[in-house]
């Protein structure tokens, strides 16, 4: 199974929701993550939703029917 990344963006004082700055699958995906990691950006491991959020485009805000479980991982992340 090929590993997938996703990078999220969100500000909500500049953006009405959060939006794909990055993604890749595999090396590129494993370089995602180690730039985040060493940039102490946190990572969060979502298999249920990473498919969907893979489909956006880069600079595309999530639809509203993600809205939910990326809030729940912002929840988590202390962003929210």
């Amino acid at each position: 199974m090929d590993k997938m990344a996703v990078a999220l963006k969100y500000n909500p004082e500049e953006n009405n929701a959060p939006f794909v700055i990055a993604k890749g699958s595999n090396k590129t995906a494993e370089l995602i993550v180690e730039k985040a990691q060493k940039a102490g950006i946190p990572v969060v491991s979502s298999p249920e939703i990473i498919h969907d959020l893979f489909a956006l485009d880069i600079l595309q805000e999530i639809p509203t029917s993600l809205y939910k479980a990326v809030a729940e991982i912002l929840v988590f992340i202390g962003v929210l």
